[in-house]
């Protein structure tokens, strides 16, 4: 195997290890480490929560007492840039060096600016032979929520909603129920997706006539933070709710905030109006196969844009990306 088959092999195990954080580590990034002395790994670790240990410093912990002496034989894997700051946890590019660990292979490098490249610098300051790039697009990819907020200064935008065979998202009504288009298990789906979202907003009409709760209850985690777009008075507004008039002004308030992830529920005016304006990195888009004859036209999301498709449940999902906002993370 050659060194950049050998590279990439362990990268991959980085990455599978960092995605076992994807629950605890935001708003931290997902970070996998891998320790490597004669093809063999000797330590690896993963960023579990924020605030605690980095995946540097858990794949140090776990070498063994015997192999402590390899460290300055080996290779330190890391799938995200070794930080190079103080915050509530010490450096791990310091960490490194001090170990006198020879060589560190970097997946990608981390775009928040205390860090950015500076952790890399450090590390061959010290006199550590430092690769970078490697699986570059696939660590980008994983935390991808974490490059747009640090990027675009907003947070990662994804577009959800349910339509008919026929292209409707709901019946034309001024009160009652909304048209019924998920199934139980397709509801379970959508609560993962609020769960692994920091935000979940809906617009003014949504609000009104359908007064939705959107709390995470059939997934386990966290209820997201529950806001509406539009002009709402006091008394419309439930408690536990933010209304925001303007879109720039909300996107501005939770990147203030530190809010990564925005999930867009609806309606079908506030999607249509994030589509229009470029303002989204990923939709998710439910085709059930009830055809509703008339309503409310579901949103279109414009042509050009990469699509991946499955089928669960007796439904097509739709999963689009946003190409102009990709190519600007490039």
């Amino acid at each position: 195997m050659n060194d950049k088959n050998s590279d990439e092999r362990w990268m991959r195990r980085c990455l599978d290890l960092a995605r076992c954080g994807r629950y605890g580590a935001p708003p931290n990034p997902m970070v996998g480490a891998v320790i490597v002395c004669d093809g063999r790994i000797i330590g690896e670790g993963y960023h579990r929560r924020c605030g605690e240990a980095h995946a540097e410093v858990n794949a140090v912990n776990s070498v063994r007492p015997s192999d402590r002496p390899l460290l300055r034989h080996s290779t330190i894997y890391v799938s995200l840039e070794p930080c190079a700051h103080f915050g509530r946890t010490p450096p791990c590019a310091e960490l490194i060096a001090r170990l006198g660990i020879p060589h560190v292979v970097v997946g990608c490098v981390d775009p928040f600016a205390r860090v950015q490249g500076r952790g890399i610098a450090m590390l061959r300051e010290a006199g550590c032979d430092v690769t970078v790039g490697v699986l570059d697009a696939e660590c980008r990819e994983l935390n991808r929520r974490f490059f747009v907020f640090h990027t675009h200064h907003r947070p990662y935008i994804t577009l959800k909603w349910a339509q008919s065979s026929d292209g409707f998202i709901d019946r034309q009504r001024s009160g009652g129920m909304p048209a019924r288009l998920s199934s139980p298990r397709s509801l379970m789906e959508v609560h993962r997706l609020r769960a692994q979202h920091g935000a979940i907003l809906v617009g003014h009409s949504t609000l009104r006539l359908d007064h939705p709760r959107l709390d995470v209850r059939c997934w386990p985690g966290a209820s997201p933070r529950r806001l509406v777009l539009g002009h709402v008075s006091p008394d419309e507004l439930p408690g536990g709710f933010e209304a925001f008039a303007d879109r720039s002004e909300l996107l501005d308030t939770l990147y203030r905030d530190g809010v990564q992830s925005l999930l867009v529920e609806g309606g079908a005016q506030t999607l249509a109006s994030f589509l229009a304006d470029g303002v989204w990195d990923e939709a998710r888009v439910e085709v059930t196969g009830t055809a509703l004859g008339d309503g409310v036209a579901a949103p279109v999301v414009p042509c050009g844009h990469p699509v991946h498709t499955e089928r669960h449940f007796g439904s097509l999902i739709l999963h689009y990306r946003n190409k102009a906002a990709a190519d600007l993370d490039e």
